[in-house]
This record gives structure tokens, sequence and C-alpha cells, in this order.
């Protein structure tokens, strides 16, 4: 018998006068499992991540963490349930090092954030682990740069460095690797591979680079117009003549 889910929607719908960007969406997704949304632009595909990560407030449906309701929950409220989104810790501190952005992070997640500014030495071991985290993403170089200094692909990785500090359930991912390099998109997949390992953990994907959802996905989810038109196992919904032409915008023979 397969897992509860982890977080579902239901007939999740916004609109922007009188145009619904997501209309109707019902999905659920389970622990242990990386799942990634496609689509072509203007599809919904980040506005329903909005909805889901609490940026926007929908017009209709409800969104369930396990059994809880969270529809009304604020991102910060989400962010202490267990729902993590990269962006939403990007740069708590600007002008901070990436070390001591990291450690605040990781101070969050064990309760000490009234202990925000104690001298470094008090906090040896979350320092130590603030350092695994930038270990994890090849950040160690960078430690005592400040947050804002950083080129955008080791800004994407400090994202995800923050994300993990935070130790979320689910683990959302906005185009994770747009703008980085041929080089540096691989530390960033390769973190995403070894979270999908954890099978307590539920993972959801925005992409559109087909080697991506290919090397990663579990199930395939495509938006059109804001509409859910294709779920499933990735060979099956890449298969689809609608999914393959139309919604991504390639030719059979680049999904064979």
């Amino acid at each position: 018998m397969p897992p509860s889910p982890s977080i579902r929607t239901e007939n999740l719908t916004i609109r922007f006068g009188g145009h619904a960007a997501v209309s109707s969406v019902t999905c659920a997704f389970h622990p242990g499992e990386l799942t990634v949304i496609v689509g072509p632009n203007g599809a919904g595909k980040t506005t329903w991540f909005n909805l889901v990560s609490g940026q926007l407030r929908p017009s209709a449906g409800r969104i369930f963490l396990g059994e809880r309701d969270i529809t009304r929950l604020s991102p910060s409220e989400r962010a202490k349930a267990g729902i993590g989104r990269a962006f939403q810790l990007t740069n708590l501190f600007p002008k901070l090092s990436v070390l001591e952005n990291v450690r605040l992070a990781v101070q969050a997640k064990a309760g000490r954030g009234s202990q925000l500014f104690t001298r470094t030495t008090r906090l040896t071991g979350l320092t130590d682990k603030a350092m695994q985290h930038l270990i994890e993403t090849n950040l160690t170089s960078v430690a005592d740069l400040p947050a804002a200094a950083l080129p955008h692909g080791d800004q994407r990785k400090l994202e995800v460095a923050l994300l993990l500090a935070m130790e979320p359930d689910i683990f959302m991912f906005d185009e994770p690797t747009a703008g980085m390099s041929v080089d540096e998109a691989p530390v960033i997949l390769d973190l995403i591979a070894r979270i999908k390992q954890d099978r307590s953990r539920t993972v959801l994907l925005v992409e559109h680079k087909m080697d991506v959802v290919r090397a990663l996905a579990d199930r395939i989810v495509v938006l059109h117009n804001g509409e859910l038109v294709a779920d499933g196992a990735p060979g099956e919904v890449m298969a689809l003549a609608l999914v393959r032409e139309i919604y991504l915008g390639i030719g059979a023979e680049e999904v064979a």
C-alpha cells in the first residue's frame, strides 16, 4: 500500500481578473518521490509553486500538508511546518558572510534564533554543521565572502545550502540550475539526487531541461494554461503526443 500523501492540492485555483492562471489542479505527492513539473512558458508552473509555498493565496481550492489544511498559512508558517523552497531563504543577511548566513539558518532550525548574534565560539557545533552544508554545495572557497558579493552560480548554490540547513520534509526547486554554467549545474543536480534518496522526503522540481528531467524524475506532471493535462511515469508522459509536440515543443526523436 503506497504511503499517504505528504502534500496535496484539491481544486487549487487562482484568478487574476478573469484569467485563471491555475485552474482546479488536484494532485498528491508522496514521500520518497521526485516529481518534475513541466510545461511551456505561462503554463502556471511557478504560480502553482507560489500557491503551495504561500507566496500567493488561492481564489479557490485547498492545500494539505499530510492531513493538515495549510491553505491560509503564511510562507514562514509553512516553512516551520516542513515546506522548504530555495528562494525563500536567499540572502538572509547580504552583508554577512556565506558561512554566517548558513549558520544562522542552522540556528533557526535548532530553535536558537534568539541567539543570532551570539559569539561564534559559543556555537561551534552549529558552525561545524553549517560548514558541512558548504562542503556539500562546493562553497567552502567563498565561505568568508559577503553573500551579496557572490556570482549568480554561487548564489544558487547558497540557496540550496540554506534550504538544506532548514531540513524540510518537502523540497521545492524552481529551475535550480537556471543561469548556471555547465560546470556549476552538476553540483546542484547531484545534491538533489542525494536528497531524493532519503525516502522520507518529497521533492518537487520545476524544470524545462530534458536531460535534467530524464536524470531525476520519478514522475512528471504537465501543466498547460493553468490546467493539469498529464501526470504519470516519465516514459508514459513523455510518449504522449500532446506533451511531446505541443507542451514541451520538442520532437519525438528527442524523447526516444
